[in-house]
């Protein structure tokens, strides 16, 4: 399989969609039904920009926009929904921002800087929108199924685009190839998520992120061998 042919980020669900033409009555937005909905994601963006700011909710996002609850219950029945929304330009982002650094092979001979390429690319995506995408994940691991469904489609396109750096078939699920891909994927995820999480830095007094550099460097080592090690077999 071309490497520039696999699976891209294009294909999340449909419910991830934000920027409907419709409220969830059904009714065609106008220009000032429009302006609500932009409202109201501009809102929960700002307050998920502050640092300081409490836990994003429905209610707060509803006082940022000086909106009844009912009203915003017209555009977005849960926080999931919301989050979804936010989500949308969030991972279309995440193609040009590290995802697109697999799609051309590796050499072998440049294969160690350009997985740590990649992981510090991963790191710097996930500092960026930190919040939102620990808020995802918490929601993920609540047993949130549409956030659980967003975590898995937006890990699949980088799952199967580090088997084809193994030179293996992604489409072949259960290889041990993909395997060793999910775990090199959540073990980079793991270690972006504590680096990003200001309630562990706080328990961990810095010290982890002082250092973040040696487990970036260290991810990048593990991807490396992973992926030279099943370079070098024939099995799947």
């Amino acid at each position: 399989m071309d490497i520039a042919q696999s699976v891209k980020m294009d294909d999340l669900p449909a419910d991830t969609v934000g920027a409907s033409t419709h409220n969830l009555n059904g009714q065609k937005l106008g220009r000032k039904g429009r302006e609500t909905r932009d409202r109201i994601i501009g809102a929960a963006q700002k307050l998920l920009s502050d640092p300081e700011a409490a836990p994003l909710t429905l209610s707060a996002v509803a006082r940022e926009v000086s909106l009844g609850m009912t009203s915003l219950y017209n555009y977005y029945s849960d926080l999931t929904e919301l989050l979804l929304a936010l989500l949308e330009p969030v991972m279309a982002e995440a193609e040009l921002a590290y995802i697109v650094k697999l799609r051309t092979p590796w050499p072998d001979t440049t294969l160690n800087k350009q997985c740590l390429d990649y992981v510090e690319a991963f790191y710097a995506f996930w500092a960026r929108n930190a919040r939102l995408l620990h808020l995802r994940n918490s929601l993920a691991d609540s047993r949130d199924d549409r956030m659980a469904r967003h975590r898995v489609m937006a890990a699949s396109p980088v799952i199967g685009l580090f088997v084809e750096q193994m030179g293996k078939d992604p489409a072949i699920l259960r290889s041990k190839a993909f395997g060793m891909a999910t775990v090199l994927y959540t073990g980079i995820e793991r270690v972006v998520t504590v680096a990003t999480d200001a309630n562990m830095q706080s328990l961990l007094q810095n010290n982890f992120l002082q250092n973040i550099e040696h487990y970036l460097h260290s991810e990048a080592r593990l991807l490396e061998l992973g992926i030279r090690d099943y370079r070098g077999t024939a099995s799947s």
